[in-house]
């Protein structure tokens, strides 16, 4: 023990020294050291439908993309009508197709013909009912017959008036209204089949941004609904350093300052950074903060965004920040 006992009085003291000369560079270069943890945005992620969830296709701790699948609902039925709706659509835009395209030669040539045989029929009666007129002037034929002949006249004509306005409708074809209205049932039909369609996306649960899910909260048979999040996801970008700095020590800080953060993990590997939101607001130090000062001191909250493209900084991991003052300058 008396042999051992000196070694570690001077281990002591040459870490001690050590210590001494780090923070004397620190104060001569101006540099301002700080503590603080990591910070990322959270996501509280839900189907935006409601259903029975069919599928959660990642785990806590996966990475996922913007965009990617990560979870569905049972959507059959919706399919089932989405089919339904397709066929009324198809149906409604060949009756508009229909209308536009006006009557067939056809159709044309059948009305044509109805007019003829009508006006062969009001010919022949004009001529019956003058026929008899004679003969009553005569005395060969009765008020009666007469009486019989202009009456079969008038409605023979009044039968080829009928035939020749149905040909005109038919030439000139549909009304500019009817046509209106059948595209606006078109559009109607259409409105209701991407309705059903977007209900059916809604089915699908997508990544919102680059992520690491945190928590998985649904399985495979529960009910969803928009109230309640299915994943809890870690933004991975951006992230930010919350620090709090002494109010004697503000006048040091300012926003764009370059900062350094390091970790126990990595100590010699720095993420670089810069100052960013700067809290107008002094406040008590949280008791999550590492200071060298004493809690009751006020301070105020600093965001020092940084550029982790090596992905080494962890939610609530404990950091140290160090800003060089000559870069505010």
């Amino acid at each position: 023990m008396k042999k051992i006992f000196p070694i570690i009085i001077v281990m002591a003291l040459a870490a001690g020294g050590w210590f001494w000369w780090q923070h004397r560079g620190a104060a001569e270069s101006g540099d301002l050291t700080l503590y603080g943890n990591v910070d990322i945005r959270q996501v509280a992620l839900a189907f935006d439908g409601n259903g029975r969830i069919t599928e959660m296709a990642v785990e806590e701790g996966d990475l996922v993309k913007a965009g990617d699948v990560i979870g569905r609902l049972d959507t059959h039925s919706l399919e089932l009508q989405a089919k339904a709706q397709e066929a009324v659509v198809e149906a409604q835009r060949q009756t508009l197709l229909e209308l536009k395209a006006g009557s067939r030669r056809e159709e044309i040539a059948q009305a044509q013909a109805r007019v003829a045989s009508a006006r062969a029929s009001a010919e022949l009666a004009d001529l019956q009912r003058d026929r008899a007129m004679r003969l009553v002037s005569s005395r060969a034929a009765s008020q009666q017959d007469l009486d019989r002949a202009e009456a079969e006249a008038k409605a023979a004509n009044a039968l080829l008036d009928q035939d020749i306005a149905a040909l005109d409708l038919i030439l000139a074809g549909p009304r500019p209204e009817s046509i209106a209205a059948a595209e606006a049932q078109l559009r109607a039909a259409e409105t209701e089949l991407e309705l059903l369609r977007h209900e059916i996306a809604l089915g699908e649960l997508r990544a919102p941004a680059d992520a690491v899910i945190r928590s998985r909260l649904r399985e495979p048979g529960d009910m969803a609904t928009a109230q309640s999040p299915a994943y809890a996801l870690a933004l991975t970008d951006p992230k930010w350093i919350r620090v709090y700095v002494r109010e004697a020590d503000l006048g040091r800080i300012r926003p764009g300052m370059t900062a350094q953060v390091l970790t126990d993990s990595f100590p010699d590997q720095p993420v670089e950074g810069q100052v960013g939101y700067i809290s107008s607001v002094a406040e008590f130090t949280p008791k999550a903060v590492q200071t060298e000062e004493l809690r009751t001191n006020l301070v105020y909250e600093v965001h020092v965004n940084v550029r982790d493209e090596g992905d080494r900084l962890r939610l609530g991991q404990p950091v140290t920040v160090r800003l060089v003052e000559e870069a505010a300058s």
